[in-house]
């Protein structure tokens, strides 16, 4: 299979986090790390990325905005040519940390709405009135300029909602809405009781294709590769796909390590940041980010759809789509096996053709993610 270009990298710059997450892929907590990035090392990590590419730099974290550095590490990615991004918690966000940010280069944030109402977002969030925080700051990142995305982590809790968190997202104007689909690892792993059924993963991917397809507001997926075959009769029913005038297409398979790179708080380079295993350290290379990228047996598996388990390597979507391998990962101990989420069996559409490039367009944000 070609190789794609990577084209978004996303930097758990901390671990640290005010919030307690039901969902968090790194069971975050408001204290400090050990053996985190330093200032120069981040520096080491942006500038080894742009020798051989520009792509999105995702400032992730935990809440990045706690690392004080981090509007010199956001200025040193601009200055590499890196299109810096940002996902913060949104209650840091004022005044004087939007302009500081706009000053640094970031290009975009994105802020995270689980629920349409404060009762519901509160309780997934862990943290009574962070919903009205969140919002108090996303309106002063607005008034100050700063374009923004939403994004939703879809579960049981809130399946039903999505329809109330798609209108909240247009009133607030943000540019893009993405849907995030559960991966049971972190604090995630105990959410396994509220994590949608594959049939309800099918109903849920075909609203949320329809409301793309009528929507002036870009919608998108994230962690939900089978999107693709499900958008494809979508569209094919309603008409052409919806595009976006500078915009990737909406809908893309999974991209860990295929366009798509993880760098934890300590320099471990990871396909995605819910695929829980490292795949080689940035210390350990004197960060030489492209030894690690090329050379990955992991990463390098992942690349061979081919050679995926039962019938995610048989199915006909296997380059477009690919099947989320940190669930299957999750779920089997294989990160190769079955996508566990997926309800098609192969043989039911039409074959498509292998592509003669992989599959093409990048998350806008991470983890994706702005």
């Amino acid at each position: 299979m070609p190789e794609q270009p990577l084209s978004v990298v996303a930097w758990e710059t901390t671990r640290r986090c005010p919030l307690k997450c039901r969902h968090c892929r790194g069971a975050a907590r408001n204290v400090p790390y050990e053996n985190e990035l330093t200032t120069e090392e981040g520096k080491r990590l942006l500038a080894s990325i742009a020798t051989r590419a520009k792509p999105i730099l995702i400032f992730t974290g935990g809440e990045p905005m706690a690392r004080t550095d981090i509007y010199e590490l956001a200025r040193t990615a601009t200055d590499l040519g890196l299109r810096a991004v940002m996902s913060p918690c949104g209650p840091l966000l004022t005044p004087d940390t939007v302009r500081q940010l706009r000053e640094a280069g970031i290009k975009r944030i994105s802020l995270s709405l689980d629920g349409a109402t404060a009762a519901s977002h509160d309780a997934f969030r862990g943290v009574p009135g962070i919903f009205d925080d969140a919002l108090r700051g996303l309106r002063h990142a607005i008034a100050g300029g700063m374009e923004f995305q939403i994004n939703t982590t879809v579960t049981k809790l809130n399946v039903g909602e999505l329809p109330q968190i798609a209108e909240l997202a247009r009133q607030l104007g943000a540019a893009t809405l993405d849907f995030f689909f559960l991966v049971p690892t972190g604090r995630g792993s105990e959410l396994r009781a509220v994590e949608i059924s594959p049939l309800e993963y099918e109903n849920a991917l075909e609203w949320i294709a329809r409301a793309a397809a009528a929507s002036p507001m870009r919608i998108k997926t994230t962690c939900a590769p089978h999107y693709v075959r499900v958008a494809r009769h979508v569209w094919k029913e309603t008409g052409a796909p919806p595009t976006r005038p500078g915009m990737p297409p909406p809908a893309n398979g999974c991209m860990a390590a295929r366009g798509f790179m993880f760098v934890s708080h300590t320099g471990e380079l990871q396909p995605c940041g819910f695929f829980d295993r490292p795949c080689g350290n940035l210390r350990a290379t004197d960060f030489d980010f492209w030894k690690i990228y090329d050379t990955s047996p992991i990463f390098r598996d992942l690349r061979a759809p081919d050679a995926y388990h039962g019938k995610c390597g048989a199915c006909e979507y296997r380059f477009a789509c690919g099947g989320c391998r940190a669930r299957a990962l999750a779920e089997t101990g294989d990160y190769l096996d079955p996508e566990p989420g997926c309800a098609y069996q192969p043989g039911q559409d039409q074959p498509l053709p292998a592509p003669a490039t992989a599959h093409p367009g990048a998350h806008p944000h991470g983890h994706q993610h702005p």
